[in-house]
């Protein structure tokens, strides 16, 4: 599989200097492809779009203003579809993944001229998203910037919308923490309220994730929000609440359990082996999860899988997974299996060691076992 981090290419940056070049014939393409590409394999994703931005402070317009009308005149045609990160190639201009970088550079020359980054911030994440570049102005202009967001809940475009959720998330994965609303989340409710029945899937899933992040802070939150918006709700919405509180149903918070029929403890036996009992990195860990009720009911189940990860100090930390959903019939078994692969990933850093694994049903732990890994 192609790495991630090469969706920020060489290639990429040739072509982007053209059309910037095209849009302003003064742009220096040959000193920015030069500077851009310079350095550019040996980095990561993130790394990538910061060494492609600083490229773009050496050469576009020193005046914002002017850099600004440089970057709009040079985007592609506004996308309408669902998913604009698939987008590839910059036939007609730019789009797709070269906007990181290019947002990277409002935020930093920008934020002098809030309302004019704003507009070209509106532009862009019509053609990929800027999710991560609104993140500092929300820092240093909190008020105008809810002002536009509450304003751009209504905006045609579906990219817009998202970019209200999405771009607000406290805790929001590579971007910037918003740690004013990991604190205090209010400031953002009113725009989720707009936007959770919005018709745009991908709008109502940025809803979700937002939620999600509360959750991890202010679980209360959540739990009112599903008091005040799960009762009588649309499919759509049902769908999207479901998937905001996905974290606390795996911590098994009885509050969210209860609200989605789920609050009762199992009733029955569980047992999990785990093979093999010595795993190397790169390598997999089978789980054989045995259930046997004895209700005299049909049960609901939510069954999840915590690994307990060593960390430097020898100490863990447990990682909730998601395993199974099932209707377990009155006195019945079932026999439920999984692979979990032990792989390096960019958020973990594993260290050899005992990783004890404890299955959850419904949020509460109702067996235990566990693995040693050599790295």
């Amino acid at each position: 599989m192609e790495p991630f981090k090469n969706l920020l290419n060489a290639t990429l940056v040739q072509q982007a200097g053209v059309h910037l070049q095209r849009v302003h014939p003064p742009f220096d393409a040959t000193a920015f492809t030069h500077q851009a590409q310079q350095g550019l394999e040996a980095l990561e994703m993130k790394g990538r779009a910061l060494h492609i931005c600083s490229a773009l402070q050496a050469t576009l317009p020193a005046r914002f203003d002017d850099a600004a009308a440089v970057i709009e005149a040079a985007l592609a045609p506004a996308d309408t579809g669902e998913d604009v990160g698939n987008l590839q190639g910059l036939r007609n201009g730019l789009r797709g993944w070269i906007l990181w970088p290019v947002g990277e550079y409002v935020a930093r020359q920008g934020l002098h001229q809030p309302e004019r980054a704003l507009q070209v911030l509106h532009a862009i994440t019509q053609r990929f998203t800027a999710e991560f570049a609104i993140r500092p102005f929300i820092v240093q202009h909190p008020a105008l910037v809810f002002d536009t967001l509450a304003r751009w809940c209504q905006d045609p475009s579906a990219h817009v919308r998202r970019l209200v959720s999405e771009g607000s998330r406290p805790r929001l994965p590579w971007g910037l923490r918003l740690q004013s609303l990991v604190q205090d989340p209010r400031p953002t409710l009113p725009l989720l309220l707009a936007l959770q029945d919005d018709p745009s899937d991908c709008v109502r899933r940025s809803v979700a994730n937002h939620l999600n992040d509360i959750a991890k802070d202010h679980p209360d939150v959540l739990v009112q929000w599903l008091q005040d918006h799960l009762p009588e709700a649309p499919s759509p919405r049902v769908q999207m609440l479901r998937h905001a509180c996905r974290t606390l149903v795996k911590a098994g918070n009885p509050q969210v359990l209860q609200a989605w029929g789920l609050g009762a403890p199992f009733k029955g036996q569980a047992a999990l082996q785990l093979s093999p009992a010595q795993v190397q990195m790169g390598g997999a860990v089978a789980l054989q999860l045995a259930l046997q009720s004895t209700s005299r009911q049909a049960q609901d189940l939510v069954v999840d899988y915590a690994v307990h990860h060593v960390k430097a100090n020898g100490s863990t930390s447990a990682k909730v997974f998601k395993g199974w959903k099932l209707q377990l019939p009155a006195g019945g078994a079932v026999q439920l299996a999984k692979q979990h692969a032990i792989k390096p990933i960019t958020t973990r850093t594993y260290r050899a060691g005992w990783h004890a694994v404890q299955v959850q049903v419904n949020g509460r732990v109702v067996a235990e076992s566990g693995f040693d890994l050599w790295l």
